[in-house]
């Protein structure tokens, strides 16, 4: 049966029999992988964060990952809820649908918890949007991309509306959590590596944990809808994704060598921009698109942070072993 609301629609009160195993896989890796950021011990940080231990260029780095994640993982949320729900009826994605909302809005209470924790000033955290232009440029771009099924009145009835479907799916699933957030995950691990805010670290870890599975769910359904209907994914359509991709990738390097703007614990700017381009191919390949850069990983020990055995599954399919959330080992 179609995944989306088009005339032949799943009753979405039935979850039985189940049609799409891969969705109700993912729900259980979500479960198993269950977290909350009040269980992660921020003492340490915040003797760092008042101490002179953290360079001035490692407090700038902080403060805008803290700034943009504020607001991508609201504005992911958002999608989720007031649009992708809506037109996939298929039950067992709905109930990861709603996992995954359940999962940005702990990421939403980690950042409420650090702001707390480290003493920032609410209206500084979550101002950067508005303060920091490639912060203000990344999040737009990724909202342009569903200014089409934003509209009230928009349904799934035509070959080009499944089209705009697909680019709202791959502008927050691709684009915002699958490369924007990388760079930044990059950078908040790199410290951790180094004893830096090493609490914060750690949340950034179960949240890249977390991402790893939105992603994987976000590409299995493009797939999915890709095999339910083909004449909707042409090769001009592939090749309009791939420029999209290229573009968020100018956009993240940008915000990468402006958040990093000098070496920091051995990590250059020109890395991340390196390694936005290695994620960036990554996610290409996905969704079986020929590579754009083909640039090597830069930083090696990304694919250690969330377990060598299981890089291919995190980059792409999906993440195969999870324990319960505080007993997590690394």
């Amino acid at each position: 049966m179609p995944i989306l609301d088009t005339d032949t629609q799943h009753d979405p009160n039935k979850i039985l029999p189940i049609d799409y195993d891969w969705a109700r896989e993912y729900y259980e890796a979500g479960v198993a992988n269950n977290w909350v950021p009040d269980e992660i011990p921020m003492q340490d940080d915040v003797s760092q964060w008042k101490g002179d231990e953290l360079t001035d260029a490692e407090r700038q780095l902080v403060e805008w990952n803290l700034g943009f994640f504020s607001t991508a993982e609201s504005l992911t949320a958002n999608n989720v809820v007031l649009a992708i729900y809506e037109h996939v009826t298929a039950p067992e994605c709905r109930q990861y649908l709603l996992r995954q909302a359940y999962e940005e809005a702990i990421h939403t209470d980690t950042f409420i918890y650090c702001c707390d924790s480290l003493g920032f000033e609410p209206e500084y955290l979550y101002g950067m949007y508005d303060r920091v232009p490639s912060i203000e440029e990344k999040d737009e771009f990724v909202v342009d991309l569903t200014r089409a099924i934003d509209q009230e009145d928009f349904e799934i009835e035509t070959t080009e509306d499944v089209r705009a479907f697909l680019r709202d799916l791959v502008g927050f699933y691709v684009i915002m959590e699958g490369i924007f957030f990388y760079a930044g995950f990059a950078m908040m691990l790199g410290l951790r590596r180094q004893n830096k805010l090493p609490g914060l670290g750690q949340q950034f870890e179960y949240i890249m944990r977390d991402e790893s599975l939105h992603v994987g769910f976000g590409v299995d359904l493009i797939n999915q809808l890709r095999e339910e209907h083909p004449e909707a994914w042409t090769d001009e359509f592939g090749a309009e994704v791939t420029e999209l991709i290229e573009e968020a990738v100018e956009l993240e390097q940008i915000y990468a060598l402006e958040a990093c703007p000098e070496e920091v614990l051995g990590m250059s700017g020109d890395q991340f921009a390196e390694y936005v381009e290695f994620v960036a191919d990554r996610r290409l390949r996905q969704l079986e698109l020929e590579d754009s850069f083909g640039t090597e990983n830069p930083f090696p020990w990304m694919s250690e942070q969330v377990d060598l055995n299981k890089e291919k599954n995190f980059f792409e399919t999906q993440v195969t072993e999870y324990q319960s959330g505080g007993a997590l080992e690394w």
